[in-house]
């Protein structure tokens, strides 16, 4: 990315498996900073919703390109809680689900899909202070993120958060259920042929399957703060 961001607004990439504890981790390190959060699994989300809302064939090219033109994604905070807004409509609750899970999976390995999402992502972060999370924010949004993080934890350790999400939810799957869908979505981001999910070669591994999410994120602080200060003694000098 342009380095065109204010001096010591850097961009934090952090990348990982469904389940692995990114939405949390960088929340909370977005608060610790005073960046703005960015949730792009929720921007593939809530197209994914609007995919099935409007019954659209993935295969259908011309039509999705003609739906995304017209199509906004926003993500504002809104009392300590980060919203999602598909053209102005609050679909913070609806896009939730295993169902929307797995489409947003499928919908997201689309060429014409991901080029117009990262092109939004890249808008919203161009100006640094952002803390960013996905599958690809630092091998393809954000190649020269000032910090690049690879959040991972065993599939089991995933699927039993994602299970104790869903259940907080009200929501009626299984830890089996859960498990099989985690794998499978696994699958999918990594052998998609645009933009897989991997971990950048400059990107610092973190493996959360003992850890809790204060120690990753203090983890991560200590990483920023050691390329804070190499980057601003590099631009002021």
């Amino acid at each position: 990315m342009p380095r065109d961001r204010h001096v010591g607004r850097l961009v934090v990439a952090i990348d990982g498996p469904a389940g692995a504890g990114k939405s949390t981790v960088a929340r909370r390190l977005a608060k610790e900073l005073g960046y703005m959060y960015m949730d792009t699994g929720a921007m593939y989300r809530a197209f994914a919703w609007n995919v099935l809302q409007k019954g659209l064939d993935l295969s259908d090219e011309a039509t999705l390109k003609k739906v995304l033109d017209d199509t906004m994604v926003n993500l504002i905070e809104k009392r300590g809680r980060l919203k999602v807004l598909l053209n102005g409509h609050d679909v913070t609750d609806k896009i939730r689900t295993p169902e929307l899970s797995q489409m947003a999976s499928r919908v997201s390995a689309l060429k014409v899909v991901r080029e117009r999402m990262v092109k939004i992502q890249r808008e919203m972060g161009m100006q640094g202070g952002v803390v960013v999370e996905g599958r690809d924010i630092g091998t393809v949004v954000f190649p020269r993120a000032d910090v690049k993080i690879f959040l991972d934890a065993s599939p089991q350790e995933r699927a039993r958060r994602r299970y104790l999400e869903f259940q907080a939810q009200g929501k009626k799957v299984t830890l089996e259920q859960t498990l099989e869908e985690m794998i499978e979505r696994d699958r999918r981001d990594k052998e998609r042929k645009i933009a897989p999910l991997c971990k950048a070669e400059d990107a610092l591994l973190i493996d959360s399957t003992s850890l809790e999410a204060d120690s990753v994120v203090h983890q991560i602080l200590q990483e920023v703060k050691k390329n804070m200060v190499k980057i601003i003694n590099r631009e002021s000098s």
